[in-house]
């Protein structure tokens, strides 16, 4: 660097040091970000159970033998050999287009009936349901029937589930109500009791409220903070994706 001509050798000297002392607040930068990087570095090494994905974000290690499936809704064999646990919302459309589909903004083949197909029906897959109710009140609501209905109707569970995600329109449009369900019941299930249900969710309203609680800490401390959300082995399978990516995750556990 050329230092500026000057009138004497002290103002030389007075110009360099003042010139040199603009290196000084970058320097100090540097080396606190190098600490701040050390930090963050041993911060996170000393949790141990999660990881860096290349993109800085820690990724959270799981294991579906974590997750507590004893009284939660499922369909397949109880002792099937690999177990899928799935969290959803039923007003949320990215869970409509995979269990069903019919999102047209969502062209996606939903992965669902492949799963049901290939590993379900054959003994291979238990798929244990989940609530990630956040979407707003129809959420909860929605919820707490398939609570109940899980108790009284275990049968017609799954069925009804498929009609739910089939009526469902808009996030946060006409269905998904009490009112909604109710009628949606008395046409599809007329086997189901409407007023027993009701019974049943005012009775057991504030252990069902807890389970719904629960379930979704249980999401959010295993990295799903969204639906749907699943797990199978220890791999997490986050969003809508396609029937392959599930497909892989199975067949390892196999």
């Amino acid at each position: 660097m050329q230092l500026p001509k000057t009138t004497s050798t002290q103002s030389a000297a007075t110009q360099a040091k003042r010139d040199f002392t603009a290196f000084y607040v970058p320097g100090a930068i540097i080396v606190a970000a190098l600490i701040i990087g050390a930090g963050l570095y041993f911060g996170l090494a000393s949790k141990g159970s999660s990881s860096t994905a290349p993109g800085g974000q820690p990724v959270v290690e799981v294991d579906v033998k974590d997750v507590k499936i004893k009284g939660e809704p499922f369909i397949g064999k109880a002792n099937a050999p690999v177990v899928m646990a799935f969290w959803s919302d039923f007003q949320c459309p990215f869970c409509k287009a995979f269990e069903t589909g019919g999102i047209p903004q969502i062209p996606i083949e939903p992965a669902f009936p492949q799963l049901i197909t290939e590993y379900v029906n054959t003994g291979k897959l238990k798929i244990v349901f989940k609530d990630f109710a956040f979407l707003g009140e129809d959420s909860i609501t929605a919820a707490l029937y398939g609570r109940a209905i899980w108790d009284l109707y275990q049968s017609q569970y799954f069925a009804w589930r498929t009609e739910m995600y089939e009526a469902q329109d808009e996030e946060h449009g006409g269905f998904g109500n009490a009112a909604t369900i109710d009628a949606l019941i008395k046409k599809s299930f007329p086997q189901m009791d409407v007023a027993k249900i009701k019974a049943q969710i005012e009775s057991k309203k504030d252990a069902y409220t807890a389970i719904l609680a629960a379930n979704r800490e249980e999401a959010s401390s295993m990295g799903i903070n969204g639906t749907p959300g699943s797990i199978v082995g220890k791999t997490l399978i986050s969003g809508a994706e396609q029937f392959p990516a599930f497909k892989a995750a199975i067949d390892a556990e196999l």
